[in-house]
Formats: structure tokens, C-alpha cells, sequence
């Protein structure tokens, strides 16, 4: 039985009747999974950026757009699990920092995710391509960033302030569609001095798992999310965010640095294309 969402008609991949699968929705069903896994691996090695592969996907094989955001982000949570699966066993996590995530980043993500409809879709899609790409070549121009840690005390001044750019990358996650784990990971290595492996950590198990959670919740109580979609996704993220996860800690810092900086220029020189 197909959905009919404000913008159009979402084609669903599995009948819901009972009968045999088309080789169409075959096909459409190994499609996702196989967009879920690449966008997932991708984003778990650099700390961000599924949705340059995985929401694209949605909407060219038929979601409008806030159906194919709402249904992104349900999907993007297990990203998080299946980093988790892997990171936690490493007791990658400082759970101070932790605790300030979620504190001050949880409140952004439901701001923004009920802002999304307001905002002018071109213009944002067009500023978080030029902020994309100045991350890369933030990092580019700086070789040492983020290959050795370098903790800095948890004072209430660095708490504050990192706090509140937390919050305000919360409002950018919950509104825009992709790239804002990349504004965490940059911001976890500049501000707190993490390396980029422990960064990318706390990028996957708090963002990936708590922020899009809550994202997906606020965007799903809005609209609707394609549900026969899911399953497919989630099993792509979960088993891409492991692997890339495991490639994360077994290449270390330096080869995580490289593919945050070459994820970074390449969703944003796809962010900036598509704005126009």
C-alpha cells in the first residue's frame, strides 16, 4: 500500500499485501542497503557525512524531501549502534564530555528540527556547503590538528563555551540534512583537543545515537517517516558503522584525519552544487 505525503507519492520498495516481491522492490530494497552501508562506512571512518550518499538515494528513488530527512535521521541512529558495538569495547569515551553532548546538543537538535520547515532550503543548503568546506581546509592547512591528543582541563569557561557551540551545531543537525557531524568531530579536536579517533568516537555514539534520535523523533512527529523503507537502512547502517568504526581504530588518527578532510570538501562541493 503506497503513502501519499504532501509533496508526492513515495514509491515503496516492499508490497504490503502479503504477495511476492517485484524484482523492482528487490532491487530498491539491495539499493538501500547498499547506499546504508557506503554512506555509513564513510561517515564512521571520518566522524560524519552520511547524508552526502544516503539521503540523495532516498530522494532519487522517490521520497520528497522531508519524508527522505525524517526517515534519514531514523536511520542514521544505528549508525550509532553499530559504532557503539565497536567503540565502547575500546572505552573510547570521556564521560564528562559525554554528559556536556547531551546536555547542551540534545536541546539544539529539537530547536532546529522544529525550525527545518522555516528555513529557506537554497540558502542553507548553499552556507553549509561553504562551512563544509572550509573544515576540510581548516584541517588541510593544519597537519598536526588532531593526530596526537592534546586533552585540555575541563574548566567551567572551556565547558561553557564548548557547550554552547555544541548547542548551536545541535540547531544545524536537527535543521539541515547532512554534515553536521563533521562540524563535531573539528569541533571535539579544536576545542577540547581530542585526536581525531577519540573525536570521531564521541561523534558516532552521541551524535549518531542520541542526536539523530532525537531528530528523528521531532521530524516523525511532524510527518511521516517510510517505514517499509527502515529495515534495509538499518541493517546498512548498523553493519557500515561498524566497519567503519573498526577501520577507525585499527588506521588511527592520521588515516581518520585524511578522509575527515577528503568527506569534508567533497559534501561540500556537493552541497554548493546542489544549492543552485
Amino acid at each position: 500500500m503506497a503513502g501519499r505525503t504532501g509533496a508526492g507519492r513515495a514509491r515503496w520498495p516492499a508490497a504490503q499485501d502479503g504477495r511476492t516481491m517485484a524484482p523492482t522492490d528487490l532491487l530498491l530494497q539491495f539499493a538501500l542497503f547498499g547506499a546504508a552501508l557506503l554512506a555509513n562506512l564513510l561517515s564512521a571512518l571520518a566522524g560524519g557525512g552520511a547524508g552526502l550518499v544516503q539521503l540523495p538515494v532516498l530522494i532519487l528513488l522517490g521520497l520528497n524531501f522531508p519524508l527522505a530527512l525524517a526517515t534519514h535521521k531514523l536511520a542514521s541512529v544505528a549508525l550509532g549502534v553499530g559504532a557503539s558495538l565497536r567503540h565502547l569495547r575500546e572505552r573510547s569515551l570521556n564521560p564528562m564530555l559525554a554528559a556536556l553532548m547531551l546536555a547542551t546538543g540534545l536541546p539544539g537538535v529539537v530547536l532546529g528540527a522544529r525550525l527545518v520547515l522555516a528555513l529557506p532550503p537554497r540558502l542553507c543548503t548553499l552556507l553549509l556547503g561553504l562551512l563544509t568546506i572550509g573544515l576540510g581546509l581548516y584541517s588541510l592547512a593544519r597537519p598536526s590538528l588532531g593526530v596526537a591528543g592534546r586533552p585540555r582541563p575541563l574548566s567551567r569557561r572551556r565547558l561553557a563555551i564548548g557547550g554552547a557551540g555544541l548547542f548551536a551545531i545541535g540547531v544545524l543537525n536537527g535543521s539541515l540534512t547532512s554534515g553536521t557531524g563533521l562540524f563535531v568531530t573539528l569541533w571535539l579536536v579544536r576545542w577540547f583537543g581530542l585526536d581525531y579517533g577519540r573525536a570521531v568516537a564521541h561523534t558516532l555514539v552521541l551524535v549518531g545515537l542520541f542526536w539523530n534520535g532525537a531528530g528523528a523523533l521531532t521530524l516523525g512527529q511532524q510527518g511521516q517517516i517510510a517505514w517499509s523503507w527502515v529495515p534495509m537502512l538499518l541493517s546498512g547502517s548498523i553493519v557500515g558503522g561498524y566497519l567503519g568504526a573498526h577501520l577507525a581504530i585499527a588506521r588511527g588518527s592520521r588515516v581518520v584525519k585524511r578522509a575527515f578532510e577528503v568527506l569534508s570538501l567533497l559534501m561540500g562541493s556537493s552541497l554548493l552544487l546542489k544549492s543552485f
